[in-house]
């Protein structure tokens, strides 16, 4: 589902990434560790299209990512990565529902079949019942879940997720961690999380820990 191939980056002098190699099966969760700084964040802007590599190639879904002009990689981005984030960046002037909503609205699909996608996971992720209500009337708990409804909203190919328990107490990052691997189990869907949480991450398929720019 993902492939990476010698991936470097540099900001100015420092040099973050030193030739990556990353092999991702479909609907396989794989965690990555390590140090603040060692480089696990900006692989995974990478790999999500919101950075480019200085060298390297990345291939997911059988599309390689090199190839895509700006316009193409916004599309690719919109349609087959899904994100999931530390904080939820939930829009605060939309309900739940419209939030979850956005994705597909963007990539074309009618309000109609939108909201019926929308609800759908919304009742899959047991939070229906708080489809019209703001972000700040929700719990943490509830908020994250509906950024997962929402990373899931076009059928990603992979979700990315950044530290999403991060922000959680015990409860919820718990549920968290569970509901990752029920969405697999549904969806087959496929995970790459950066996490310094060492419950999830051994709870992965596979645990990978980045230092100083390679993995270890």
């Amino acid at each position: 589902m993902v492939e990476v191939t010698s991936i470097h980056k540099n900001f100015g002098d420092l040099q973050v990434l030193k030739g990556v190699d990353l092999s991702v099966q479909q609907g396989e969760i794989i965690s990555i560790t390590g140090p603040s700084g060692a480089g696990k964040t900006t692989l995974l802007q990478i790999i999500g299209t919101l950075s480019r590599p200085d060298s390297g190639e990345i291939n997911i879904d059988s599309t390689k990512l090199n190839d895509l002009n700006e316009r193409q990689l916004a599309q690719f981005r919109n349609q087959r990565i899904g994100f999931v984030f530390q904080f939820h960046h939930l829009l605060p002037e939309f309900t739940a529902l419209e939030n979850v909503c956005m994705p597909a609205f963007i990539g074309g699909l009618s309000k109609r079949k939108a909201e019926e996608k929308a609800t759908e996971l919304l009742t899959f992720l047991n939070v229906h019942h708080r489809s019209n209500h703001k972000p700040a009337e929700l719990s943490g708990g509830e908020q994250q879940r509906i950024a997962v409804a929402r990373a899931l909203i076009n059928n990603p190919s992979v979700i990315l997720a950044d530290e999403p328990s991060g922000n959680l107490d015990s409860k919820n990052k718990n549920e968290l961690h569970r509901l990752f691997f029920t969405l697999r189990d549904k969806y087959n869907q496929t995970f790459i999380i950066v996490t310094h949480d060492f419950e999830l991450a051994n709870m992965s398929d596979r645990k990978l820990t980045m230092e100083d720019g390679l993995f270890v």
